[in-house]
């Protein structure tokens, strides 16, 4: 039963293609087998559902994230640059939520980075630029590929809701037609 979903066809990360239901009686042979069928296409559809969520998600997160790592790119590359030329910078900065004040940066050839989880490694500041434009590389490409995935998540979403409802209107049909054939049958023997 569970081979009616096994898709040959998927996405490049592995996702299978959803079936499309022309002839229901070619899923459902008898009236047995439809409560099944209809619980495997159920389970799928939820489980794209499921899928597409988690794509937003990490969606959402890089579209956060490429900001932020332009930003500190951004300003590796100034500070390379008043480094390169030995200029220092005059900046004022927050000690805290309403007090700030001014201080002098020295050309520097060395940063800190935030990677995450409360570290911080200092870096040369070609190192630091060579790996902020790598990670920056690799958010854009992820963000690209959870775009695809959820486009190609939201087709099938679609293609299983087309499946559902085809499956419950054949069974709705055929019960239909059962009730008439026992109600015909009843008026026969009358």
């Amino acid at each position: 039963m569970e081979e009616l979903l096994n898709s040959k066809v998927k996405n490049p990360r592995g996702i299978p293609q959803a079936p499309f239901v022309e002839k229901v009686d070619e899923y459902v042979k008898t009236s047995d087998d439809f409560d099944k069928v209809m619980q495997l296409f159920q389970e799928r559809l939820q489980q794209y559902k499921y899928m597409e969520q988690s794509k937003i998600n990490a969606q959402a997160q890089f579209m956060k994230k490429i900001p932020e790592i332009e930003e500190s790119l951004r300003m590796v590359r100034f500070l390379k640059e008043k480094n390169e030329s030995q200029e220092s910078i005059d900046t004022n900065y927050e000690l805290n939520e309403t007090l700030y004040t001014t201080a002098t940066i020295e050309p520097t050839d060395k940063v800190m980075l935030w990677l995450g989880a409360d570290i911080m490694l200092e870096y040369p500041i070609d190192e630091a630029e060579e790996l902020l434009v790598e990670k920056l590389s690799t958010a854009k490409t992820n963000l690209e590929i959870s775009e695809e995935d959820a486009e190609f998540l939201r087709e099938n979403i679609t293609t299983m809701e087309v499946n559902t409802a085809r499956l419950y209107n054949w069974d709705v049909e055929r019960r239909k037609k059962e009730r008439l054939a026992e109600e015909g049958a009843k008026n026969l023997r009358i």
